[in-house]
């Protein structure tokens, strides 16, 4: 058990056998992130997460009650703090250097190689590390409403059901024909053939521009790419979450047509396993709207009428 800052303690499963000396070493708080939750250690407040130290382990949506327990453990003036997870190098690492992250404002890698310079066989797995990185990208909170955050459990749904049967019901986005209200900055994108709604602004999955035309050069004769290559490309298609109109076409099935519930009209394709961008960004998974499809219709709340723009397909 090595002190990582006043009052905040990292360690191994060894560590908590003693209750006893657990108190007489000042500890308050207990927070175990393991696969088997610690025999009951009487006054001393904890908290278990179920976590495995392996690829499968989704640590990323726990971060959040991992730091509030940590946080509300240092608000009393003689509260001390354990975390530990089975060897105190990976899992508790990881809880540790979210929570430097969020309360010292550090990157990852100034974080991680803090508590490397205190613990040095600390040694988390690279999927911590990944899921690390997007907590930073989020700002050190996980926002479960961002891109960053959709993506990636749509990725980790693809390593939990590799069959794709029984997703759960939150990883499809509501049908906003079921939604009587919308927020006031949320667009709906319409089939433009029987203007059935399909999906909010808010599913969209934004990602960053990828190397426009060069990345497609390979299917290019070598002089081709020669004349052709720039980075002039536009994104054509809108990367979205799932809807619940789609579960039926996506349940078991890796890839295919995303076609409009109401009149069948093609307005896309998915793929689980991803595809590009037309700018020339991988995507995975992938659920692809052609702009060309689907039109943007913006709510004018404070008029109370809306208004529909039609120029979505001709735009990025």
């Amino acid at each position: 058990m090595i002190e990582v800052r006043p009052g905040i303690f990292i360690g191994a499963a060894e560590d908590v056998a003693d209750p006893g000396q657990l108190k007489d070493g000042g500890i308050t708080h207990v927070l175990t992130v393991d696969k088997e939750e610690p025999q009951s250690l009487g006054s001393i407040c904890t908290k278990f997460v179920h976590a495995l130290d392996d690829s499968s382990t989704d640590l990323l949506s726990c971060l959040n009650d991992c730091i509030s327990f940590i946080e509300e453990a240092r608000s009393g003036s003689s509260s001390v703090v354990l975390v530990h997870c089975h060897a105190g190098v990976s899992r508790s690492a990881a809880v540790v250097t979210a929570y430097m992250m969020k309360a010292d404002g550090l990157p990852f890698q100034d974080a991680y190689g803090k508590l490397r310079t205190i613990k040095p066989d600390v040694e988390m797995n690279e999927e911590f590390e990944y899921q690390l990185k997007l907590f930073e990208a989020m700002g050190c909170e996980v926002n479960t409403a961002s891109a960053i955050y959709k993506q990636y459990r749509l990725q980790k749904v693809t390593e939990k059901y590799p069959e794709l049967k029984n997703l759960p019901r939150v990883v499809f986005a509501v049908d906003p024909t079921t939604i009587c209200q919308l927020e006031n900055s949320e667009a709906i994108y319409r089939c433009r053939k029987c203007r059935r709604s399909l999906f909010r602004s808010s599913s969209i999955l934004n990602h960053a521009f990828g190397s426009g035309q060069a990345a497609f050069t390979h299917k290019r004769t070598t002089m081709q790419a020669q004349l052709h290559v720039t980075n002039e490309a536009k994104c054509t298609s809108l990367f979205i979450e799932p809807v619940q109109w789609m579960e039926p076409s996506l349940l078991g099935v890796m890839d295919g047509q995303l076609l409009c519930p109401k009149c069948a009209y093609k307005l896309g394709s998915f793929n689980w396993y991803g595809e590009q961008c037309s700018c020339g960004r991988w995507v995975t998974p992938a659920f692809q709207i052609h702009k060309n499809r689907v039109d943007e219709v913006k709510s004018l709340q404070s008029l109370g009428i809306h208004r529909g723009k039609m120029s979505v397909g001709a735009t990025s």
